[in-house]
C-alpha cells in the first residue's frame, strides 16, 4: 500500500520499532508519524493506526504464534525482522480484508528493503505456513496452566495475570484481560455552559461524526467516524474536550462551589481543571500545575482553546513543598501518576514495560505527592486522590497508608457520583472503576476531609 510516495509498512515498522527500541509511547509515535504525512488519505491513516496499535495490542499472542512455527525463537531475532514478521502475523490473523498473499509479499519486499537479502527465503517461508495453519493452532493448555493460557490469549505479561487473579478472582481478571482489547471510540465531555448537548451533537453529525450517549453522565459522548479531532468545529471552539467518563467523574467528586480556590496539582493536559472550572462558572480559580513546562504549556494550550477564563497554568514539581500553598485550597485534586494499568487499552505498551520494582517506585512517588497535598487543603477543605490504574498497592493501601499519617478522614461519594455507581466502598468514600466490570477506564478516586 503506496501513496505519494510513502510506503504504508515501511512507516508501520518505523513506528513500531520506535516504540519496541526507543521507548517511545504508542499514541505519540502514531499521532507524530501521522501529523509528519498529513496528505495520506484516511483509509491509510486508518491502516496504520489499527497495524500499529494491532501488533502491540497482541503481541504476546503473535509471538506466540511466530514461535510455533519459526526455528528461529522471536527474542533472537534481529529487531527489524521481528517486526516485520509481528506486524505480518497481525493482518494474516485478524484483518481479513488483506489477501495472504499480499501480507507475506510485502512483508518480503521490506525485508529486502532494509538491506535483508539472506532473510528473504526465512520470511517468505515462516509467514506462508502461518498463513496456512494459524487456524489449527491451540493455546496452552488452560488446565495445565491458567495463567500462562490468559497471557498468551488475551496477550497480558503472566506477571500483571498474576496480580489481579490475586486481587479480583480469575472471572473478574478475564473481564479485564477481555475489554483491554475491545476497541473503544473517543470519549469527550460537552460543556454544556458554552453550547446545549442538543447544539453540539447536531454540529458532529453535521460532519459525518457517528455520535452516541457515553455512561454515566448526561454531557459525556463517545465519538467516531472522523478523520482528525482537529477537523471538528465543536473542538476547535472549546465546546468539547477529550475526557474518559472516569475522568469526568473527578471534577463530580470533588464537586466546587462558586468561588472555590483549587489546586491541581498533576494537572496536564488540564482537562480536570478546566472541568472543575466550567462548574464553579466564571467564579473562583483553579491553580493547574505539573512538573515542566512542556506540561504547563499543554495546559495552556487547553486554556486557549477552550476560552476557560478562571484557569492560570504554571510549572510547579508536585514532589517538592510550596510553602505559599500551606492550607491555601479549598480543594486540592491529586491525580498522581501512576502505572497505568487502567488505560491498557489505549496504551498497550504500558503492559510490557511493567515490573515489580517500577511498582515500588511509583507508590514511592505518589506518597510523596500526597504528603505535600495534604498540606495545602484548608481545615475541613477536600483533597481527592485519584490515578488511573487497577494496582491496589496504588489505590487502596496509599488510602489506608494516608489515613493512618495525616489528620483526614474519608468522605462518601455517594452524593456526587451517579447512583449507578454507588456500592460498598463509594459509600465508605472510594471508587474503583474496572475495565469489563465498569463502562470505563480503570480508575480509582478517593474522596478526602480535612479534619
Amino acid at each position: 500500500m503506496i501513496s505519494s510516495g510513502v510506503n504504508t509498512r515501511e512507516l508501520i515498522l518505523e513506528i513500531l520499532l520506535q516504540i519496541e527500541e526507543e521507548g517511545e509511547h504508542s499514541h505519540i509515535a502514531i499521532r507524530n508519524a501521522l501529523s509528519k504525512y498529513q496528505f495520506l488519505p484516511k483509509q491509510e491513516r486508518s491502516f496504520i493506526t489499527r497495524v500499529c496499535e494491532g501488533t502491540l495490542e497482541y503481541r504476546i499472542y503473535i509471538d506466540y504464534v511466530i514461535d510455533s512455527f519459526s526455528k528461529v525463537s522471536v527474542n533472537k531475532m534481529k529487531p527489524q525482522i521481528r517486526e516485520i514478521l509481528r506486524s505480518a502475523v497481525y493482518q494474516l490473523k485478524f484483518m481479513d480484508s488483506v489477501p495472504d498473499s499480499a501480507v507475506c509479499n510485502e512483508a518480503v519486499k521490506l525485508a529486502q528493503r532494509k538491506g535483508f537479502y539472506n532473510l528473504k527465503p526465512f520470511v517468505n517461508g515462516v509467514l506462508r505456513t502461518i498463513a496456512r495453519e494459524i487456524s489449527d493452532l491451540e493455546l496452552p493448555s488452560r488446565e495445565e496452566n491458567e495463567v500462562r493460557y490468559l497471557s498468551v490469549k488475551y496477550s497480558m505479561p503472566e506477571y500483571l495475570v498474576e496480580k489481579w487473579k490475586a486481587a479480583y478472582g480469575v472471572k473478574t481478571t478475564e473481564k479485564i484481560l477481555e475489554d483491554f482489547l475491545t476497541e473503544r471510540p473517543i470519549t469527550v465531555r460537552c460543556r454544556t455552559h458554552k453550547a446545549s448537548l442538543r447544539e453540539i451533537v447536531t454540529s458532529l453529525k453535521s460532519q459525518g461524526v457517528t455520535v452516541e450517549q457515553a455512561p454515566y453522565l448526561p454531557y459525556a459522548l463517545k465519538i467516531s467516524d472522523y478523520n482528525h479531532i482537529l477537523t471538528l468545529e465543536t473542538f476547535l471552539q472549546g465546546k468539547i474536550l477529550v475526557q474518559d467518563v472516569s475522568s469526568m467523574l473527578v471534577a463530580e467528586a470533588a464537586s466546587p462551589k462558586k468561588g472555590d480556590h483549587i489546586i491541581d496539582m498533576c494537572a496536564a493536559p488540564g482537562g480536570k481543571s478546566i472541568h472543575a472550572a466550567d462548574k464553579m462558572g466564571d467564579y473562583g480559580n483553579v491553580d493547574a500545575r505539573d512538573v515542566s513546562q512542556y506540561k504547563a504549556d499543554l495546559i495552556e494550550e487547553n486554556i486557549h482553546r477552550t476560552g476557560v477564563i478562571n484557569v492560570e497554568a504554571r510549572v510547579q514539581d508536585a514532589t517538592v513543598y510550596d510553602p505559599d500553598s500551606e492550607q491555601a485550597a479549598d480543594i486540592v485534586i491529586a491525580d498522581v501518576p501512576c502505572s497505568g494499568y487502567g488505560v491498557i487499552g489505549k496504551k498497550p505498551e504500558i503492559k510490557y514495560r511493567a515490573t515489580p520494582q517500577k511498582q515500588e517506585e511509583i507508590v514511592m512517588l505518589q506518597r510523596m505527592i500526597l504528603d505535600k497535598a495534604a498540606k495545602y487543603v484548608k481545615p475541613d477543605g477536600t483533597l481527592i486522590f485519584s490515578t488511573c490504574t487497577i494496582a491496589r498497592e496504588e489505590n487502596e493501601e496509599n488510602v489506608l497508608w494516608f489515613l493512618k499519617n495525616y489528620p483526614y478522614r474519608l468522605e462518601s461519594l455517594d452524593p456526587y457520583i451517579p447512583e449507578e455507581l454507588h456500592c460498598k466502598s463509594t459509600k465508605l468514600g472510594y471508587l474503583q472503576l474496572l475495565p469489563g466490570i465498569h463502562k470505563t477506564d480503570g480508575f480509582f478516586i478517593a474522596r478526602f476531609r480535612r479534619k
